[in-house]
């Protein structure tokens, strides 16, 4: 048995401003910061060892892990950094603010752009862009070191993430389309030779975790973004 440990970045400085933000490289908010060191302490009182640690060239994934690995005596553990994990490319939509980028091109638009697989916005990637490099650096790279190390953790991004848990859950295009993954909270998953056998969604004990969402890797994840979730 081994376990992967996906996690989404703390809400970044963009991220509380409703910014489109990709690959600009913001720094974690004060309630980011909360956020990954409620992560750390969640991972803490699991008993969790790192063994390897995963995240994207983006300062925001890189200082969660960073947060996370100290929470857990582990400072001293390197991580792997590789630009495949980076978050989606928002392209000319990059920087702009969601509320008043909808007004300007309408909500309908903005929201094919957010949320359909392969259409991507002006000059930026779509999901399945994001997913066509995320997913090879994945099977190369990270699912292999599940084999090898007991516990792997990632520390990357929304839209990253979602290309991952698209492909262990075995959820279809239209599936992921609705899967939200809320900042700062690990989803830990136990592989058996390879292949997920359970899901975990680690929250406070005052924070259930969302009823739609499962411990069940069978069930697919199809739910509405968590309240207080911050977008991409």
């Amino acid at each position: 048995m081994s376990l992967l440990i996906l996690l989404r970045h703390g809400q970044s400085v963009w991220n509380a401003e409703n910014r489109f933000t990709g690959w600009v490289d913001t720094p974690l908010s004060e309630q980011g910061v909360a956020e990954a060191a409620r992560a750390g302490r969640l991972l803490a009182e699991e008993g969790v060892t790192v063994d390897r640690a995963f995240t994207s060239t983006l300062r925001r994934a890189i200082d969660t892990g960073e947060i996370v690995l100290e929470a857990l005596g582990q400072a001293d553990l390197p991580q792997e950094q590789a630009w495949q994990l980076n978050e989606r490319f928002y392209g000319a939509l990059t920087g702009r603010n969601k509320a008043q980028t909808a007004q300007e091109f309408g909500v309908e638009q903005v929201h094919i752009w957010r949320r359909s697989y392969d259409v991507p916005p002006p000059g930026g990637e779509s999901l399945a862009d994001t997913a066509n490099r995320t997913l090879p650096y994945f099977r190369d790279v990270v699912f292999p070191a599940t084999r090898a190390a007991g516990v792997v953790l990632v520390s990357a991004h929304g839209n990253s993430l979602r290309s991952i848990v698209k492909e262990l859950d075995g959820l279809d295009e239209e599936g992921v389309l609705s899967l939200e993954i809320a900042t700062g909270v690990p989803l830990v998953y136990e592989l058996d030779g390879g292949r997920p056998v359970d899901k975990r969604i680690l929250t406070a004990a005052e924070e259930p975790a969302d009823p739609q969402h499962t411990t069940d890797p069978a069930r697919r994840a199809h739910e509405d973004a968590p309240a207080g979730s911050a977008a991409p």
